[in-house]
């Protein structure tokens, strides 16, 4: 046999060989099973609860899933799916609160398949050791029912029955959050918005288990009423053509001077203030000031919080508005100090407010400085009452050289001369919270 002869035989045998085993690689190339994970993942688990799966493979289409709750000597099917639509990731939704689950240890077992190995599928069973909790968590008043007045700020104090995921005071649609002290009470502030009707003060107090019980207490409060005054403000033409071209960027389709002011005293206004509500939930866990705040040293007070404010052009209205800060007139570039110790959250130039500084005090308090002509502080600072953060200005809508001064709790803006007042501060917040810390 001659040597090519040979060598041409070899080839036949192992050609086919070859392409067999690329076929069976082809096919086979997908050994693993899919990947499963659950949020939340807190190892307590309530029948109300939705529990939320992500099942994903990285090559090839899932096929099916199963959950089963394993209690004792019982095996219950929660739910089962194949699914139609073949994807490499599925999301599933479940809870228990339509079978009849006691509480107590269990296992939640998860099985998930995916369409490898000719349509065979590899497996994934994974298993949550769980606790089954239907308890919701009990708390405990530990001050009394708060007195607080209109655009000002309450607080209380309780303890709950186990750790909670989540705590606050809700009043309508707005929350604000408890945090947990050293000690296991929760202190927690909450506002008495300027614009709420007394008869929808109505707080109630959340707290949410690990386990995702709730449980809602009204709490009894003092609602006290204030009276806010009304100003006129006239917008000039030569207000106008200073102002309006540093918002050219921001509204660029408007015709006239007047148009853009209208637009920014509305649309950019509210943009700033859902920007104070972010930065509100960048808060400390703890009180972190001291005393009283500290006012803009020798300023006359030119506006008040809670103005209601009607804007006029040519004698006719406008626009309304209300003031939500005071504004502190000085002299021109003063320095402005900390209103007390905190951290700096915020430091740029917002819309209305121009150049701004916010500082975080703690338990959702912050404290707000605007229309500032220089900032010299930046977010993270760590600031004492009365270190320089800036020098007063002009910038945003301010008509003048002058400091707004505002108070904000979870991003609510309040009254400010309330925080001027040491004795107030003390009755109304910081005594209660400490002597419901030491009961």
């Amino acid at each position: 046999m001659s040597f090519f002869r040979f060598i041409f035989r070899i080839l036949l045998l192992f050609i086919p060989l070859a392409l067999i085993a690329c076929g069976i690689g082809f096919f086979l190339n997908d050994f693993s099973g899919p990947v499963i994970t659950m949020t939340p993942d807190t190892g307590r688990i309530s029948p109300v609860r939705d529990i939320h799966l992500n099942i994903r493979d990285a090559k090839s289409d899932l096929a099916s899933v199963k959950i089963l709750l394993k209690t004792g000597s019982r095996e219950i099917v929660i739910a089962e799916q194949n699914f139609a639509e073949k994807r490499r990731e599925q999301n599933i939704v479940f809870n228990m609160k339509n079978f009849d689950i006691r509480s107590g240890s269990a296992e939640l077992e998860v099985k998930a398949k995916d369409t490898a190995l000719f349509g065979l599928g590899n497996s994934t069973k994974k298993v949550w050791n769980v606790v089954l909790d239907a308890q919701a968590p009990r708390t405990r008043m530990l001050t009394g029912a708060p007195s607080v007045r209109r655009g000002s700020i309450g607080a209380v104090a309780f303890s709950a029955s186990e750790d909670l995921a989540r705590a606050g005071i809700r009043i309508g649609d707005l929350f604000f959050p408890a945090f947990q002290q050293p000690g296991g009470v929760y202190f927690c502030l909450f506002a008495f918005p300027h614009d709420l009707p007394a008869g929808n003060f109505r707080p109630e107090l959340i707290a949410e288990d690990t386990a995702g019980n709730e449980s809602k207490t009204r709490i009894a409060v003092h609602a006290v009423e204030r009276r806010f005054r009304s100003d006129t403000l006239t917008i000039s033409d030569a207000f106008l053509e200073n102002k309006m071209p540093l918002f050219e960027e921001q509204i660029p389709d408007a015709a006239t001077h007047l148009e853009r002011y209208i637009r920014v005293n509305t649309e950019i206004r509210k943009a700033n203030a859902e920007k104070l509500m972010e930065t509100g939930r960048d808060t400390a866990s703890s009180i972190l000031w001291k005393g009283s705040f500290r006012r803009l040293p020798r300023s006359a007070t030119r506006a008040m919080f809670g103005d209601d404010r009607t804007y006029l052009y040519n004698g006719v209205k406008i626009d309304r508005q209300t003031h939500m800060g005071i504004d502190l007139a000085s002299v021109a570039h003063a320095p402005i100090p900390a209103g007390n110790d905190g951290r700096v959250v915020l430091a740029e130039d917002l819309g209305i407010f121009g150049l701004l500084v916010i500082i975080d005090h703690g338990l959702g308090l912050q404290s707000l400085y605007s229309h500032m002509s220089e900032i010299t502080v930046k977010v993270g600072d760590i600031l004492k009452k009365d270190d320089i953060i800036g020098y007063t200005g002009k910038t945003g809508l301010a008509g003048g050289d002058h400091l707004h001064f505002g108070i904000l709790l979870s991003g609510i803006q309040l009254q400010p001369l309330d925080w001027f007042d040491e004795k107030w501060i003390r009755n109304a917040i910081t005594d209660p919270l400490n002597n419901a810390a030491v009961k």
